[in-house]
């Protein structure tokens, strides 16, 4: 796989990271067994992946606590260890879980900082580069949650903080009390509400937006087809996903086909195309791509350089309406 050595990098919000357009998201790398598992992973397969995005380019890596109620941050941690260039590494708080595994959503300030050691445990790290508020529940204990990530950037345990789910009012309770440096939308051509209302607000307030899921889920791979979706084992939470049930089902393996098309034009995957589409809003800083093998990797790697023409992108909206 070619080392790319120089490409075009966005700064994030007001922070001093300068972000490679796409990231390594280790959800799937949590493994299975938990309430949003995608499954049985191999965790040498996941560290194989991470590798592979390191070599190509790629500077940051996206988790959370609960990805594996704590799994997946100790894989992560596995696949740095040795590494002469650590790579940023962006984790997050609010989803909280028992002995049971049950997770619930935890805004309260000596949660917040439990889960913030915690981490810093499991990742083997003195401070996270980005600390993320997960989902803005509970409602009422926004502000909370949120002074703790500012006293906790204070204190250096994170460098620089954000949100992640939040619509524009829930940012603007936030911005009265610290700055936000980025958010964590989804964002992708099945799911573009995004660009409603939360990318504009993002553009306006200097807060950058890093978006998941730009790929639905793999929906948007080229590679899904309606016997995967039925084959998905019992714990991947896909299996009761609006997006992979029909209708829908149908219209987002159409679209597949439309961005397999184009990207064979450009000797691209479609994978890459979607996640090009993502990319191309001015609001966007990066987006993370979820990996779980270095082959994974070889399918979307492209999408640190490559970009869609207008001509493109507006033939992919015309479809989708």
């Amino acid at each position: 796989m070619a080392i790319v050595e120089e490409m075009e990098k966005k700064r994030l919000g007001g922070s001093d990271m300068e972000l490679t357009p796409i990231g390594v998201g280790a959800w799937a790398m949590g493994g299975g067994g938990w309430a949003f598992a995608w499954g049985p992973q191999d965790d040498d397969e996941s560290i194989a992946a991470i590798h592979a995005a390191l070599d190509a380019g790629v500077n940051w890596i996206d988790t959370a606590a609960v990805y594996g109620l704590g799994h997946s941050e100790e894989v992560v941690a596995r696949a740095l260890a040795g590494r002469a260039n650590r790579p940023y590494v962006f984790t997050k708080c609010e989803r909280v879980w028992n002995e049971a595994g049950e997770i619930t959503g935890s805004l309260k300030a000596a949660s917040v900082r439990r889960e913030c050691e915690a981490s810093l445990r499991r990742l083997k790290l003195d401070s996270i580069d980005l600390y993320q508020i997960h989902w803005p529940l509970p409602d009422e204990d926004i502000e909370e949650g949120w002074t703790a990530l500012a006293k906790l950037k204070e204190q250096g345990k994170v460098r620089w903080i954000g949100v992640s789910n939040f619509d524009a009012r829930q940012m603007d309770r936030c911005r009265r009390i610290a700055p936000i440096t980025s958010l964590q939308p989804p964002y992708s051509a099945i799911s573009p509400e995004a660009q409603d209302e939360v990318l504009p607000y993002c553009r306006r307030h200097g807060i950058g937006a890093i978006v998941y899921s730009p790929m639905k889920s793999g929906l948007l791979t080229g590679t899904m087809t309606r016997e995967r979706v039925a084959a998905f084992p019992q714990d991947d939470f896909r299996r009761r996903a609006p997006a992979f049930q029909e209708p829908g089902l149908s219209r987002s393996l159409d679209l597949a086909e439309l961005m397999k098309r184009i990207g064979a034009r450009r000797g691209r995957t479609a994978g890459e195309v979607a996640i090009a589409w993502a990319l191309r809003h001015p609001a966007v800083t990066a987006a993370i791509v979820g990996m779980r093998s270095a082959r994974q990797v070889e399918g979307v790697i492209g999408a640190l350089e490559f970009r869609l023409s207008a001509e493109e992108a507006a033939e992919i909206d015309a479809h989708r309406r």
